[in-house]
């Protein structure tokens, strides 16, 4: 996890200039790092049970892609950061990585994105962003499905972020981030990040905060009223787009025994016997 930490919570940047059925509301990652973790076909029930309506994969899973199938929870997948590289050279690959996590599942799964890398942006697979996104978005195409490709990044890549409607990205970020605005940016959706294009969609891909671990204001109390606040606040839009829900995934469904020790076990919604850790309730 990259993303910039400011006191205990964290951001990311989901840019998307696709036109897509619907704008969807809060969604929460499912992240897998835990040996204790539930089976996926129960976790899909607890996203149903807990009203939560979209989900955030990291990387592609067949028998999570499986467990969706008729759920009806819209679906962020992402890719390997470390098969960035291959899918930016080499289209056959791209078109079998569709063939493999997409197309099987199309006519059941709502696919949302297809997310090409999680914040390799600033660093040394940046480069191969945009080819991948492209050579996705080819193969996608070639079968039939107008699946968009996005990518994510962290909140680092903003050399100004206050006032939100000021935010711009830095000098350094700009010369890979600008061609991916545009790339996103050609279906004409309105602008909401200062970086050159025109009609960029911007998804909180991942913010939460921990509920224990032992960091500053780490906590359940503090845990819960973040989430909480955040599922109230994001409906009303901002400032800029008042009314216009901000599409916002929240980090994480469970806490995961085998990421590293200290609060980043510890952004779970649920433990992994599926009991709560605090309640949130998405029908606000």
């Amino acid at each position: 996890m990259d993303a910039v930490l400011v006191t205990a919570a964290i951001f990311g940047l989901l840019l998307c200039g696709c036109s897509v059925s619907g704008v969807e509301g809060i969604g929460v990652n499912y992240g897998m790092i835990g040996n204790n973790l539930p089976s996926p076909d129960k976790v899909i029930a607890l996203y149903r049970a807990n009203n939560i309506t979209d989900i955030r994969l990291f990387h592609p899973d067949t028998t999570v892609l499986a467990a969706l199938r008729g759920s009806g929870l819209g679906v962020v997948l992402g890719t390997l950061n470390e098969d960035l590289a291959r899918l930016a050279t080499d289209a056959s690959f791209a078109a079998s990585w569709v063939q493999s996590y997409v197309q099987p599942f199309a006519g059941a799964v709502r696919f949302r994105y297809i997310n090409a890398g999680n914040e390799v942006i600033p660093g040394d697979e940046a480069a191969s962003v945009l080819p991948a996104m492209r050579n996705l978005q080819s193969a996608l195409r070639a079968a039939g499905l107008g699946v968009p490709v996005t990518t994510v990044v962290a909140t680092s890549v903003l050399g100004s972020s206050y006032p939100p409607s000021q935010g711009a990205f830095s000098e350094a970020a700009l010369p890979t981030v600008a061609p991916i605005v545009s790339f996103l940016a050609s279906s004409g959706t309105p602008l909401l990040v200062n970086a050159g294009g025109q009609g960029l969609e911007v998804v909180v891909s991942e913010t939460g905060w921990p509920s224990g671990g032992g960091g500053a204001g780490a906590s359940v109390e503090n845990a819960a009223a973040y989430s909480n606040n955040l599922v109230r606040h994001v409906g009303r839009g901002t400032p800029r787009r008042p009314g216009k829900a901000v599409e916002t995934y929240i980090f994480a469904m469970f806490n995961e025994n085998q990421k590293p020790e200290g609060v980043e076990q510890n952004f779970g919604l649920f433990h992994p016997d599926m009991s709560a850790v605090y309640h949130v309730d998405f029908s606000a």
